[in-house]
């Protein structure tokens, strides 16, 4: 991994960007990028000093780049970086943008302007939140994630049955409870402090880009800190490219990241999404003799239809699709006709589907 300081002319894979993110992302090709993971500055606003109970001083965000001379100031940095952003992204890429109270509703606003379309926003709950020491607030205890695809019509990826297996087979909610970076995981600088504010945890992006990047596509952190986006991707599989101003995160980032070890080909199999299987009409089973012209399928209930040479079904004098024929036994608008029917084979009922997987591993 390199760190270079010129803009490049080519895309710069699983490199740091060093300088501004909005000229650095300007100089990169246009729609060049799959994912967007974006952790801006928060402009928190703070005022003065924070002390704990025992009056030891808080390690709050007081850093120069968090600190803007107004909300004006702030919404034309978001404006920036959020059309330097757009350019970048594939047709069907998408764009994931974490922040506080303090700005993620500024940001929504601005990428919907942009012409972004938001998918959802995601509660990060932490499990474990930094108290409210001086006891006139609720504890701060979640930050939001905007998730956002390039256009409204646009074919994001999204790993539905890889996040559901990720969470033991129930579907993944928009409210994720997981701790803020703390213990071995939280990078020290040489004089053993936290070498960033605001680090994020590394189950957060192992959750984003199991579930909206595949192997091999090109992940973008604008605002890098130090590396947390980049060492997840090397890890998954994934290409990265980091944008960092501060020399101390780089430094930091490039280390963490050089000792990251990308997991093995089969590792990175993720359970594939009921989508992105090949189609398999049903005739296709009916022209390859799988079924015959003429025979029988039944539903759990034993109910009957006849299988016809184009393969459609026939029942109690309606004619359709197995799905069509399968609502109108059950006088609903749908049906999934390939795990309604059954076919009879040595005594024993089987779904129709088994045949459909058959064809479908003859394609893989």
């Amino acid at each position: 991994m390199t760190i270079r300081t010129k803009p490049a002319e080519i895309l710069p894979l699983n490199t740091i960007l060093a300088g501004d993110c909005v000229e650095m992302m300007n100089s990169l090709p246009e729609a060049s990028i799959d994912l967007i993971f974006a952790d801006p500055p928060y402009n928190l606003q703070l005022k003065g000093q924070l002390h704990r109970p025992d009056n030891s001083e808080v390690d709050a965000v007081d850093d120069h780049w968090d600190q803007f001379d107004s909300f004006a100031a702030y919404d034309q940095f978001t404006r920036d970086w959020l059309a330097a952003a757009r350019r970048l992204l594939k047709p069907n890429g998408a764009i994931w943008v974490i922040g506080s109270y303090h700005n993620i509703f500024r940001v929504g606003a601005t990428l919907q302007d942009a012409g972004f379309w938001i998918l959802n926003d995601v509660v990060w709950r932490k499990s474990n939140p930094m108290p409210n020491f001086r006891g006139k607030r609720f504890t701060n205890a979640h930050e939001t994630m905007i998730w956002a695809s390039k256009s409204e019509g646009a074919k994001y990826t999204f790993n539905y049955e890889a996040l559901k297996s990720l969470n033991e087979g129930i579907q993944m909610r928009s409210d994720w409870v997981l701790p803020i970076c703390n213990g071995g995981e939280r990078l020290k600088d040489a004089q053993g402090e936290k070498a960033h504010p605001t680090q994020k945890p590394e189950a957060l992006l192992h959750r984003v880009l199991i579930g909206s990047t595949n192997p091999g596509d090109v992940v973008l952190d604008p605002f890098f800190g130090t590396g947390t986006t980049g060492a997840v991707a090397k890890m998954l599989g994934r290409e990265f490219i980091g944008i960092e101003r501060e020399a101390a995160y780089r430094e930091v980032a490039t280390a963490r990241i050089a000792k990251v070890r990308k997991f093995d080909r089969e590792a990175l199999t993720v359970t594939a999404s009921k989508r992105a299987e090949p189609r398999v009409p049903f005739g296709q089973l009916v022209e390859r003799g799988m079924l015959r012209p003429g025979e029988m399928l039944v539903n759990q209930r034993g109910q009957a239809a006849r299988v016809r040479a184009d393969g459609t079904l026939a029942t109690d004098g309606f004619n359709g699709s197995i799905h069509q024929v399968g609502a109108h036994i059950e006088g609903a608008p749908s049906c999934n006709g390939w795990t309604y029917w059954h076919f009879r084979k040595d005594g024993q009922t089987i779904p129709i589907d088994l045949l459909r997987q058959q064809i479908r591993s003859e394609m893989t």
